[in-house]
């Protein structure tokens, strides 16, 4: 995780990215493309970095 502060990710928001990361990966996208690409997708479904449960944090 180069880019940015992941600070304000779940563990399972994390893991998430490092499996589709992985997966990118196993298909020939270079490391720093498929980190970006995997963020992304987090991103994309889980609208951004916050933290589960009723002390979310956004």
């Amino acid at each position: 995780m180069s880019q940015g502060d992941k600070d304000k990710y779940t563990e399972k928001q994390k893991r998430k990215a490092e499996h589709i990361e992985e997966g990118y990966e196993k298909r020939g996208v270079s490391h720093d493309e498929a980190e970006r690409r995997a963020w992304a997708t987090v991103n994309k479904q889980d609208g951004g970095g916050k933290k589960g449960g009723s002390g979310h944090d956004r």
